[in-house]
């Protein structure tokens, strides 16, 4: 006999890592832009600020200056290439058993929380993410791995997945541990 908490093996093949249905917000590359920006603009002040009140008296202006070089093309190539990387890798969807997510952009993650495990739904919106018209969707579960984040949502379309997302949690039989 089965423990009541395991799936059955019918059970287990519906809950299948895959890709996920929806992508995010396409105003969520903008987002990503801005947040990656803030980062890259603190450090290159900081080396502006090296170079030219030369904190570094002993280390030749050239070196200085093909250091802040180096930064700004790395960051050019973190700014473009990162927000477009991540719109096609940040995908989510939900069923009437499961919340699927596919996220990040250097390291791919997949999560399956099944809807009976889901203990709470929470929206975010940042300052960042409310000057773009987006939301946050944190769906937290008893998993070690910690919650499922859906990052990068219409506000609208992420408040209508939380209270969807309510509803069929609340109507599941499950114990959510």
């Amino acid at each position: 006999m089965r423990p009541a908490n395991v799936p059955s093996a019918e059970h287990s093949k519906q809950l299948r890592l895959r890709n996920p249905a929806h992508r995010v917000s396409p105003k969520a590359k903008r987002m990503w832009l801005v947040e990656g920006s803030i980062g890259w603009l603190v450090l290159l002040v900081l080396e502006v600020l090296a170079v030219t009140l030369d904190w570094f008296p002993g280390l030749p202006t050239a070196i200085r200056v093909l250091i802040l070089a180096v930064t700004v093309l790395a960051a050019a190539a973190h700014l473009t290439l990162m927000p477009l990387i991540r719109y096609r890798v940040h995908r989510w969807e939900t069923t009437g058993e499961a919340v699927y997510t596919q996220s990040g952009w250097l390291n791919v993650e997949w999560r399956i929380a099944p809807v009976s495990r889901i203990q709470t739904v929470d929206t975010k919106r940042d300052p960042i993410e409310r000057m773009f018209g987006l939301s946050s969707v944190t769906v937290t579960t008893a998993s070690a791995a910690g919650p499922v984040r859906i990052k990068g949502l219409d506000h609208e379309i992420a408040m209508s997945l939380a209270d969807e997302l309510t509803a069929t949690t609340a109507s599941s039989a499950g114990d959510a541990t």
